[in-house]
């Protein structure tokens, strides 16, 4: 199946490692033009010069910190004052692991502003193009742990768990302007959140950061970590013509990781 983005922009947070960068390098082959998000300029400013051109794409970039609220909705403003998007990706840095135990009401509320507020402002500024022209595609990664939650990542369960509600909620107040809107359940993959969650677990256990690694891939039926590539090829579809009657969906890419139907 040929995928072909050319002529469309696109917008993805997190963009400079793991997953994001999997979906930016994925989106920018299939001739998407790509502005990442990140806090890393010099990074951005490499990968920038490094993705496909092929289809004469324009690959920009945008500076934003994702855990300072106030400063990235008045970046956020700016930017969509310029610019439009046609494909955006919710994608930010998953907050600190720790059960209910260990967490405070302020680290609710931090985690609140980063995996929530950030992603409403953000959408919120790119529907009024894509209602627009009657297309859009919002994407949002999210974590198997709103179906099946995980104790050890109390804040990203709960937070998460309202994103996607909200996510299902938008995309029938959308559906209607040609905007699809889907979420993303994440399992265990190979990236450098993955080795932060195993190097806290390894540490709150009194165990080898190599023990949990193995104790992860036993509960994955495929019995490996996903690529990052995978996912990017999942978003790669979602983001096309080809997946224009799937909106409203939380869609696993977890190698059979999730019990629940």
């Amino acid at each position: 199946m040929n995928i072909s983005l050319k002529g469309k922009i696109a917008l993805v947070g997190g963009s400079t490692r793991g997953i994001g960068l999997a979906i930016t390098k994925q989106l920018a082959s299939s001739g998407a033009s790509v502005c990442l998000m990140s806090r890393n300029q010099s990074k951005m400013e490499k990968i920038v010069d490094q993705l496909s051109k092929d289809l004469n794409q324009e690959h920009t970039f945008i500076k934003v910190d994702f855990s300072d609220f106030d400063s990235f909705k008045g970046i956020m403003k700016d930017f969509f004052n310029e610019r439009k998007i046609d494909i955006l990706i919710n994608n930010t840095q998953g907050p600190s692991s720790g059960n209910t135990l260990s967490k405070s009401v302020d680290d609710y509320q931090f985690a609140f502003d980063l995996l929530f507020k950030n992603i409403v402002y953000t959408s919120s500024l790119a529907l009024d193009h894509m209602k627009k022209q009657n297309w859009g595609r919002i994407i949002n990664v999210a974590s198997v742990s709103v179906r099946e939650p995980l104790n050890y990542l109390v804040l990203s369960n709960s937070i998460r768990s309202a994103m996607v509600s909200w996510s299902k909620t938008l995309s029938a107040d959308v559906a209607s302007y040609g905007i699809t809107v889907n979420s993303i359940l994440t399992g265990y993959f190979d990236t450098e959140r993955i080795s932060e969650i195993i190097k806290d677990k390894a540490k709150s256990l009194n165990i080898k950061e190599s023990e949990v690694l193995k104790s992860m891939k036993e509960l994955v039926p495929l019995k490996r970590l996903g690529k990052p590539e995978e996912y990017g090829y999942l978003v790669n579809f979602l983001a096309s013509d080809k997946a224009s009657y799937i909106t409203g969906s939380s869609i696993p890419i977890d190698g059979g990781l999730l019990k629940s139907i």
